[in-house]
């Protein structure tokens, strides 16, 4: 059973930076998988921010592409999310997903329901 665990959610200053952290257990890293970042802010849909898989292929929402890193580490566990030049609207509740047996697709970005794995998520604001 795949369990995630987000870490290092806060406040910041619009221009500013945070990295979030996602500690992964039960994924078998000789099988396909792929490792999502989601947001969802108050009252809006859950979207796809920024995923990564072990092909290694990384795919990252517009919005964000140019500010924002995901990578991982197979030896420590994690799917890290380094945001950088963060807005206001990225202020949003990010939230940790996976799948597995399947590589990451772009479309993958608009279907958070395909991912039968999420976190509790860590809360992100940016204040202007």
């Amino acid at each position: 059973q795949v369990q995630l665990v987000e870490s290092g959610g806060g406040s910041v200053q619009a221009g500013g930076c945070l990295r979030l952290s996602c500690l992964v257990s039960g994924i078998d890293y000789n099988d396909l998988y792929c490792v999502a970042w989601f947001r969802q802010p108050p009252g809006q849909e859950r979207e796809g921010v920024a995923f990564i898989d072990n092909h290694p292929s990384t795919y990252y929402v517009n919005s964000v592409r140019g500010r924002f890193t995901i990578s991982g580490d197979n030896v420590k566990n994690t799917v890290d999310l380094q945001m950088t030049r963060l807005k206001p609207e990225d202020s949003a509740r990010y939230y940790c997903a996976a799948l597995t047996g399947e590589l990451c697709y772009s479309r993958y970005l608009g279907q958070p329901d395909r991912f039968p794995s999420r976190g509790q998520g860590t809360q992100v604001t940016v204040s202007s």
